[in-house]
């Protein structure tokens, strides 16, 4: 009932539907009348043949006769009947035959589908809705986010300014609301008074005419917008955004960050507070062929190796896990413990060959200046001229060429990045890098988080979603950094203890033992205790740092939700 009154009521809402539910029923009024004067002249005319009719027959008569039943048992035997008889059903076929569907499908059944159309899509929030995130645009980035809005149960509704893209959006099972980007009436319909964020993925025109907008009508809900060119940046923030996201940028640092120059350092990949988190290649090391027993890194150095990655794969540390020439080691510890740890096992390897970027785009771009702020040498190879800025790091050419490549120093650089915006051309350099070279690290871009699989089935050491982190980026800035993307696929998280561990050890918890996350750090009355003894009490109110992989993440929070946390 509440589905057929909001139908209703969108229905008759819109001046045109009203106007055309009032020719129906006045075309009804017509045929109404026109069936009364049809009977009373046959009830008439029978009477002058000397055939007495009571009006229920006559009315019976006259819509058979109409609707081109003609039963046959009641006919006129008069000239002047059969005439009547000829104008009853000729009437009868431009009224019900003609008419009739026509005004019905015109003006009743189109409007009122798209009456149930326009209820699908609504053009406003509910009134108590608390807490929720507005999204201007249902791309990559938003898909990612809204899949972690959802586990940490945050309402949202992305806006759509027409019903077909609300309803291909619903059959996916998206949230959306009805209406325009400029128009202030679309957040107040959106209950911006109550939102937590809005969230401008759009052009950054578009991004800057919406948060002058939502500037215009609420001056306190946080507004997050992306950037495309850097000139836009403080135009955004004058425009009334309180955070503006280059992710292009960001993403080229991140990747930068993971190519190892042919070193053994440990580079630092995430930061909470004084945690910090680091990868560390171990090619050409003391600690090739150990176990991680054997290693003895958190007696001697104080660092907890949280896990490695073999190959694009992260598994958990297990103390007999034996360290191979291609391991990453994944680290957790104080900025006083990773620099031991590479001061113990700095290794570094003098290579003449640069790193190699393929596609100067935004991306590859700003991975090139990273990696220039790291004093490595680089070469970008860029098919396109018109995206060349920088001529003496830049190579023109197709990267699928193996003379271009050649030309790049392929064959003895220590690592190649992959940072074209198409993945299925990522897959394809992916594999052919591979097949040049089988010990090059290979770092992938990828824009989908689906295609995260087929990159590293491709043969990528480390793949990076740009959905999945700015998705990430955005949820940080929501949650107050209480989640951190350190690697595609493995998050670090801060939560506050379950009430059901209060006044366990971390070791009587078996939180990785029952959800596969690792306890790195515990914080308790504003002090951290960074690689924590398997032996300390979680205490409440205190606050643990969780490392693990998005499915470990999932069944963590699973877990003790449904024991009561």
């Amino acid at each position: 009932m509440k589905t057929l009154s909001t139908q209703v009521a969108l229905f008759l809402k819109n001046r045109p539907e009203r106007r055309n539910f009032k020719l129906l029923l006045k075309f009804l009024i017509v045929l109404t009348l026109l069936v009364i004067l049809f009977s009373i002249l046959f009830h008439v005319l029978m009477k002058f043949e000397g055939k007495d009719f009571s009006y229920i027959t006559g009315m019976y008569w006259t819509l058979t006769v109409m609707s081109t039943l003609g039963f046959g048992d009641i006919t006129f035997e008069s000239d002047a009947g059969k005439v009547f008889s000829i104008i009853v059903l000729l009437s009868g076929m431009l009224f019900l035959l003609v008419l009739f569907p026509f005004t019905f499908i015109n003006f009743f059944y189109s409007p009122w589908m798209k009456a149930q159309e326009q209820s699908k899509v609504p053009r406003e929030l509910p009134e108590n809705i608390r807490g929720h995130v507005l999204l201007t645009r249902f791309g990559p980035v938003t898909e990612a986010l809204i899949k972690k809005l959802k586990r940490y149960k945050y309402s949202y509704a992305v806006i759509v300014s027409s019903i077909p893209e609300g309803l291909e959006l619903r059959e996916k099972g998206v949230k959306v609301l009805l209406g325009d980007l400029g128009d202030p009436e679309t957040y107040l319909k959106g209950r911006i008074e109550n939102a937590a964020l809005v969230v401008s993925t759009e052009s950054d025109v578009l991004n800057t005419n919406v948060a002058f907008t939502v500037r215009g009508i609420n001056k306190n809900v946080p507004v997050i917008s992306t950037c495309n060119a850097s000139a836009s940046l403080d135009i955004l923030s004058l425009a009334g955004c309180n955070h503006v996201l280059q992710l292009g940028e960001d993403m080229g640092k991140v990747l930068s960050r993971r190519a190892n120059g042919g070193d053994a350092n440990a580079h630092v990949i995430g930061r909470f507070g004084e945690l910090i988190i680091a990868e560390a290649s171990v090619t050409g090391c003391s600690l090739v062929d150990k176990t991680l027993r054997e290693t003895q890194l958190r007696q001697n150095i104080g660092v907890s190796v949280v896990g490695i990655w073999e190959r694009g794969k992260f598994m958990p540390a297990d103390p007999d896990t034996k360290i191979n020439d291609s391991t990453v080691l994944v680290l957790a510890g104080s900025p006083r413990q990773i620099d031991a740890y590479n001061k113990t096992y700095h290794l570094k390897y003098n290579h003449s060959a640069p790193i190699i970027i393929l596609g100067g785009g935004r991306v590859g771009r700003s991975t090139g200046r990273a990696l220039a702020a790291r004093n490595l040498d680089y070469r970008i190879v860029e098919k396109d001229p018109v995206r060349v800025k920088n001529m003496a790091k830049t190579i023109v050419g197709d990267a699928a060429d193996f003379e271009i490549l050649k030309e790049a120093g392929i064959m003895d650089s220590p690592c190649v990045i992959i940072t074209t915006h198409d993945d299925d051309v990522n897959v394809y350099l992916t594999i052919y890098c591979r097949s040049l070279r089988p010990d090059i690290q290979i770092i992938t871009r990828t824009t989908l988080e689906r295609n995260l699989a087929s990159i590293h089935r491709a043969g990528a050491d480390f793949v990076l979603s740009y959905a999945s982190m700015g998705a990430n980026a955005i949820l940080n800035i929501l949650r107050r950094n209480d989640v951190l993307m350190v690697a595609e696929g493995l998050d670090l998280i801060r939560v506050k203890v379950p009430e059901t561990l209060v006044g366990k050890s971390i070791a009587e918890s078996e939180i990785r033992k029952e959800t596969g996350c690792t306890v790195i750090a515990v914080k308790f009355e504003g002090e951290m205790l960074i690689n924590p003894e398997p032996n300390l009490v979680l205490k409440e109110d205190a606050e643990i740092i969780l490392i693990g992989t998005v499915e470990a993440e999932n069944e963590f929070f699973k877990t003790y939700s449904s024991k009561g946390d």
